[in-house]
């Protein structure tokens, strides 16, 4: 195989499904002994299911283990759901401490955000209620509970959520087995098999990658064009993520989407909360040959894909426009929040108790975000997303996986992020705080209220 057939390669997805009906289809079989089969969540339907997260037993591929877990699997259930649906799911909370569902990337009323102010006490209930009424993107739930987050996240409650629409179904991206989900992150085991949560105040820091919860992941493929979603489910770490041999990503969204075009990168930084939408041709390869995605910081081989089927395939990668994205322009001001040490927003520690300013329905805003250190702070906004305009200092440049719509940007030491949003789907509080999960808890959080 040449590393031009493997350019295409993409790591993500919420997969194994298809609309109507959210039916599971059982992707091709892994062969190679040395790594473990990857595990493929569930779906579940916008109406008629249930969530409920509790502690429970789960298979990490070497050795079962004690982890939090939504209806008993990490990662939970994938929501699958298209545009306009009305999503109503009962959720229960069987820990010992308050939770919530967080809808991370959904714009829904406050009262369904899952904010800490509306966290569902340990044995309590709660229906979340709202209506998809955004575009075709991939997104996650994840608890939201004040000082909580960051051990119930690492502890495995997570999910994913994939919205459809007309527009993604025109293209004929790959589907069922061949969209694949990936829920990446690090994370830390005691010696009995156990996910353990061990932070330090810089954040939680784990010592070994974790996909779909499955330790040391393989993944069968057919020899086909595939699309790969990717949710990075870490705390703290950002993950470098390349090819083993390479070759070039193929980048076809992000958080809010599709991007307008398709664009080629070696290596990606993606921080905690951020997303990928991604394709791998694997149209050229033969039986038996391998792909690695790997973590090139941590110099971990995060994921091993094996062909183990051969078949025919007339799909290609799309080579033209995918999205028309309406350009926010003409900020009518500029708010500025620097994320101070480990725990301040504009000198400030979160509170419950507080409403730090208001932002004006319908208005487009610049917001700049800057940090005197402490980094990485992906920077996270709940009740729109926005489009990253500049980055001045360290990298410098807007990535190429940045186009299109975000919820969560990547600021690094020395970096200064402007981006533009508007506040247009819901009058109520929503928050803006830091999405390294340790410096949310800790304090890097703010409250504020579209009016």
């Amino acid at each position: 195989m040449s590393a031009g057939t493997a350019g295409f390669l993409a790591a993500g997805g919420l997969g194994a499904f298809v609309l109507p009906g959210c039916e599971t289809v059982p992707p091709p079989g892994a062969t190679n002994p040395a790594r473990n089969p990857l595990f493929l969540p569930p779906t579940m339907a916008p109406v008629g299911a249930a969530l409920e997260a509790r502690s429970s037993t789960i298979d990490f591929g070497s050795g079962t283990g004690l982890a939090h877990a939504y209806n008993g699997t990490v990662p939970g259930p994938t929501l699958v759901a298209n545009r306009g649906d009305v999503v109503s799911v009962p959720f229960t909370n069987s820990l010992t401490a308050p939770s919530s569902v967080h809808w991370h990337g959904l714009v829904v009323p406050t009262a369904a955000d899952g904010q800490p102010h509306e966290a569902v006490a340990a044995g309590g209930t709660y229906t979340y209620d709202f209506t998809l009424a955004q575009r075709a993107s991939l997104n996650f739930y994840h608890p939201h509970p004040h000082l909580m987050t960051a051990e119930q996240v690492n502890l495995g409650l997570a999910g994913g959520i994939l919205v459809r629409d007309a527009e993604e179904a025109a293209l004929g991206l790959p589907d069922r087995w061949r969209e694949v989900p990936l829920v990446i992150r690090d994370a830390l085991f005691d010696g009995a098999g156990n996910l353990t949560y061990k932070p330090k105040s810089s954040g939680f820091v784990g010592t070994e990658a974790l996909v779909n919860g499955t330790r040391a992941a393989k993944h069968g493929v057919d020899n086909a064009l595939y699309r790969f979603r990717v949710v990075q489910g870490s705390n703290a770490r950002v993950f470098r993520l390349a090819l083993g041999d390479g070759a070039p990503f193929t980048v076809i969204g992000n958080d809010g989407g599709l991007l307008p075009t398709p664009v080629q990168v070696s290596q990606i930084d993606l921080g905690p909360g951020e997303r990928l939408d991604l394709l791998l041709d694997l149209r050229g390869f033969l039986l038996g040959d391998r792909v690695m995605l790997r973590c090139v910081d941590a110099g971990w081989d995060v994921l091993e894909l094996e062909v183990t089927r051969q078949v025919t395939d007339s799909a290609s990668p799309p080579q033209g426009p995918l999205s028309t994205v309406e350009a926010l322009g003409n900020p009518v001001r500029t708010r500025t929040f620097s994320f101070d040490g480990m725990g301040r927003i504009n000198g400030q520690e979160f509170s419950m108790d507080r409403i730090d300013f208001q932002v004006p329905f319908g208005e487009i805003e610049r917001w700049r975000f800057t940090t005197g250190g402490n980094a990485p702070h992906p920077v996270h906004t709940h009740g729109a997303s926005f489009q990253v305009e500049a980055r001045t200092g360290g990298r410098a440049a807007v990535m190429p996986w940045e186009a299109g719509w975000k919820d969560t940007v990547l600021l690094q030491d020395g970096e200064t992020v402007d981006v533009l949003i508007r506040f247009d789907g819901h009058r109520g509080r929503y928050l803006i705080h830091c999405h390294q999960l340790e410096h949310e808890d800790r304090g890097m959080m703010q409250a504020f209220e579209v009016v």
